[in-house]
């Protein structure tokens, strides 16, 4: 087998050891240098237009993970005995002409000045004409939160190559999490807000099943 050929298989193995974990040994803990790992894919992936809007927030107080699975009909087993639990936020101020986005292009990208001048002008085309994000403050964060997403498949698909269990956790009333985390001081004064939750671990039974997915050509189609 050829060097490419048994990397592609050693992709294609993480994504089937990949699961949606439900119960994760309380037990085990992930080495501090792979969960760095984990989270310097998330830091790496791409984002629409380089925004990177997103924070990475890494729960281990027990007390403030009890109460956020009190609040977590999907992450009631998970969220408290995971070794990591991520809440990945998303930003609110994503606009155009935001500080952020001026922030992002001149100190992160090393912007200058003169050349950051037409960015907001056509972001604004970008924004509003083209994708609609400007209707209201949910459409830009929705935006936002997509962004989030990649981070966070990025992130599960690196745990799983180094055999670090994962489970994406969407089913959380969103009131109440904003609410705890507004509390805990973790929201930036109205700056970010809750997309999802990422919990990562070691799988304390193996899937009862294997993985199901639908034949690759039920699901693509090519024009050609």
């Amino acid at each position: 087998m050829s060097n490419t050929s048994a990397k592609k298989q050693e992709i294609l193995d993480a994504f089937l050891f990949r699961h949606a974990t439900k119960e994760f040994d309380p037990n085990r803990i992930i080495p501090e240098e792979d969960f760095q790992f984990i989270l310097e894919t998330g830091r790496l992936s791409p984002s629409s237009v380089g925004f990177e809007p997103w924070q990475f927030v890494v729960v281990q107080n027990q007390a403030l993970r009890e109460k956020l699975a009190a609040v977590s009909s999907g992450g009631q087993k998970q969220i408290p005995a995971a070794s990591h639990v991520v809440l990945i936020l998303a930003r609110k101020d994503v606009r155009y002409d935001s500080p952020y986005v001026e922030y992002m292009y001149k100190e992160v990208k090393g912007m200058s000045d003169e050349d950051f001048a037409s960015l907001p002008g056509r972001y604004k085309i970008f924004q509003g004409e083209s994708q609609r994000l400007l209707e209201n403050e949910r459409t830009l964060f929705d935006w936002a939160s997509k962004q989030t997403y990649i981070a966070l498949g990025n992130m599960m698909t690196a745990a799983a190559q180094i055999g670090i269990d994962s489970c994406p956790i969407e089913g959380f009333n969103y009131d109440q999490v904003h609410a705890i985390l507004e509390e805990e001081g973790l929201l930036e004064n109205g700056l970010l807000d809750i997309s999802v939750i990422a919990a990562f671990g070691y799988r304390a039974h193996e899937p009862k099943r294997e993985k199901s997915r639908q034949p690759l050509e039920k699901i693509t189609r090519w024009v050609l």
